[in-house]
């Protein structure tokens, strides 16, 4: 089988929602340079917070600038560039996307991407590129109408999710199309290309516009995910003539093309260098974190929190989502996703511990697991799972010792002393993602959790995690897995165009993983069997308010 050269480099991008990251990896797979763009503090005159514009005069709809995801890319080229990255080296290169996002090139756009002058910034070039300016992201949800729309066209929420791996959801791309026809027609029919944030990416790097690989491609509710190709009944629930816009699909560890002269000038690329199709945030994590056992789970703890895992049969129902595995030409990733992340643990810290990880941490770590029997939900923003509106509820559990729920009454409060406060916010995640794994079918307790994202470097969240979970956690050497799972299916699609076929992605390290920076290590033991069980108890319990209260006040 091939070999990675020696002296090889390949790169690795990641366009979240706050920030661009790049990881380099040499022919061994140890990463050899990083830089990232934080698109509020290196761009501030777009004026985002977090990454994104929130939309006051219309509920739900969040955005982010275009332009400044491309002003991101010159700027972490120029700084890779000073750092001394010898780019003539990369032998491949790939990327990860904010799932969902999506880019609405405007009629006659092709020619400027295979056109551009090397003597000029990208931004300068693609100011009148795009049909809408703004691009609707993952954390929108302003497309509520649009998702009963296309479920109904299609034979309910059910097999909406036969067919495309998950119901409508407000996030998902063919729902944000949908609202886009319908409240502004003329910038349907002013654009002939819709990417995701990943081929939007890509086809930059390559010149010309970049297929959606699967993997990403499911995450649209567009995409028949057995067959691997797009719906024609999710089409036509969307929007007229929109297969011709979308393009064909492709695998993920297919090659886009080689580099553009655009880079071979201006940045002194090789002019053999491959760019491999970019794909989605969660899948890059997986393909990052080396996850390859039906037992293992990925938890990614960032702006969005993710709990990830793998299956060869999934059952696509109403929560979770299903997409093919990106490393895998049969097998799938499951994924449930919570849009109230980083960004809520975040608030709690700054109202209850002074802005302060570390005194957040020294006050979880004062309280006993369980929490006394309170319990909390706290939504900054509007819920993907369960689908519930912004707000915080606080719960006591009276009479609640973890043996069994009888005898067991909640009565709500308006507030918890800070420590409480803390830990509820922590455990609640937390109680959450075991929850819903079970119930979709997930492994619990997993054979261990490998945790990633931002947050994955606290070891007060991860010792708690364990205890939820009761398995152990484990961590890679790097939290941004998404930057270093594309630069390791650059490696991958290098070998699979180098083979002519596509070879299992394995093969790439399974002889040096722990010499690797995709090495993982124990972070924190399981807790006690006992406390892992009285979890499950205090789980249910949860459960059984969280379907309360979306009875109440759900958007299903």
């Amino acid at each position: 089988m091939a070999a990675l050269p020696p002296g090889s480099f390949f790169l690795g991008f990641d366009s979240s929602t706050q920030s661009l990251k790049a990881t380099v990896l040499d022919s061994n797979l140890n990463v050899i340079q990083l830089d990232q763009i934080h698109f509020d503090s290196d761009l501030p005159h777009y004026k985002t917070k977090d990454g994104v514009y929130r939309d006051p005069s219309d509920s739900g709809r969040i955005v982010s600038p275009t332009l400044m995801w491309i002003e991101a890319l010159d700027l972490v080229l120029q700084r890779l560039s000073k750092s001394g990255l010898d780019f003539g080296k990369v032998d491949a290169l790939s990327g990860s996307g904010q799932q969902h996002g999506s880019v609405y090139w405007k009629n006659g756009t092709s020619s400027l991407l295979s056109s551009l002058d090397p003597n000029k910034p990208l931004l300068d070039q693609f100011g009148n590129a795009f049909s809408i300016g703004e691009s609707p992201i993952w954390m929108d949800s302003s497309t509520t109408a649009q998702c009963r729309e296309i479920e109904e066209a299609v034979g309910g929420a059910i097999e909406l999710a036969r067919i495309t791996g998950s119901r409508g959801y407000e996030r998902f791309t063919g729902p944000q199309i949908k609202k886009i026809f319908q409240k502004q027609p003329e910038v349907y029919n002013g654009t002939e290309r819709i990417s995701l944030v990943s081929s939007f990416m890509a086809s930059i790097f390559a010149g010309k516009y970049a297929s959606i690989d699967h993997a990403d491609g499911a995450g649209m509710n567009l995409m028949d995910i057995e067959k691997r190709t797009w719906s024609k009944v999710a089409l036509e629930a969307t929007a007229p003539g929109l297969e011709e816009k979308l393009g064909p699909l492709a695998p993920a560890y297919a090659i886009v093309g080689s580099i553009a002269s655009y880079f071979i000038e201006r940045y002194k690329f090789n002019k053999d260098c491959l760019v491999v199709h970019w794909s989605g945030d969660n899948p890059n994590s997986l393909a990052g974190l080396t996850l390859s056992v039906p037992g293992d789970l990925g938890i990614s703890l960032g702006t969005s929190d993710t709990v990830i895992g793998i299956s060869s049969d999934p059952k696509p129902g109403l929560e979770g989502h299903v997409f093919p595995n990106p490393v895998d030409t049969k097998g799938y990733m499951v994924m449930l996703c919570y849009k109230n992340g980083s960004l809520t643990r975040e608030e709690v810290r700054n109202s209850c511990a002074q802005s302060s990880w570390e005194t957040f941490n020294k006050l979880l770590e004062q309280t006993s697991p369980l929490n006394g029997g309170k319990l909390g939900f706290y939504y900054k923003d509007h819920e993907i799972l369960p689908p519930l509106p912004i707000g915080f509820h606080r719960y006591i559990l009276q009479n609640f010792s973890g043996a069994s729920l009888e005898g067991v009454k909640e009565q709500e409060v308006k507030e918890f002393d800070p420590p409480s406060e803390i830990r509820a916010i922590v455990e609640g995640q937390f109680l959450s993602m075991r929850g819903h794994a079970e119930r979709f079918g997930m492994p619990v307790p997993p054979k261990r959790i490998i945790a990633t994202g931002g947050a994955s470097t606290n070891q007060s969240l991860l010792k708690s995690m364990a205890s939820v979970f009761g398995c152990g956690v484990y961590t890679v050497q790097r939290p941004d897995s998404a930057s270093l799972g594309a630069a390791l299916r650059a490696a991958h699609g290098w070998i699979c165009n180098k083979q002519r076929s596509f070879v299992p992605i394995a093969n790439l390290y399974s002889d040096k993983l722990e010499k690797s920076s995709l090495s993982c290590k124990l972070s924190a033991s399981p807790g006690s069997n006992e406390v892992a069980s009285k979890y499950g108890v205090l789980m249910k319990k949860r459960m059984e308010i969280e379907k309360r209260l979306v009875e109440k006040l759900g958007r299903y």
